[in-house]
């Protein structure tokens, strides 16, 4: 009976966020800080308002530079605060 609810429900947990944003910081080790904004519309005032997230994504090869905009995958926790790996770099920074 408690199999019963739990059906389909693979699919949804087997999907991984994946955002985009901007490498703000590179200064840990095998860690970038990763600057994603987002722009929502205000549910009273109806204006679009950007929001911003620091993300703290895995880079075991530490190749990321300040600068670049990356795509990065939610995993597992891999420590305290990193809860995303670094994907793909999409364009270097200039």
């Amino acid at each position: 009976m408690a199999e019963e609810g739990h059906e389909g429900s693979g699919e949804a947990r087997g999907r991984r966020k994946v955002r985009e944003g901007i490498v703000a910081s590179t200064a840990m080790d095998k860690t970038a800080v990763v600057v994603v904004t987002e722009r929502v519309r205000h549910a009273r005032y109806v204006k679009t308002v950007q929001r911003t997230k620091r993300l703290y994504a895995d880079d075991p090869q530490n190749d990321v530079r300040v600068g670049d905009r990356v795509r990065v995958a939610e995993t597992r926790p891999l420590s305290k605060l990193k809860r995303w790996r670094v994907e793909k770099v999409l364009e270097r920074a200039r």
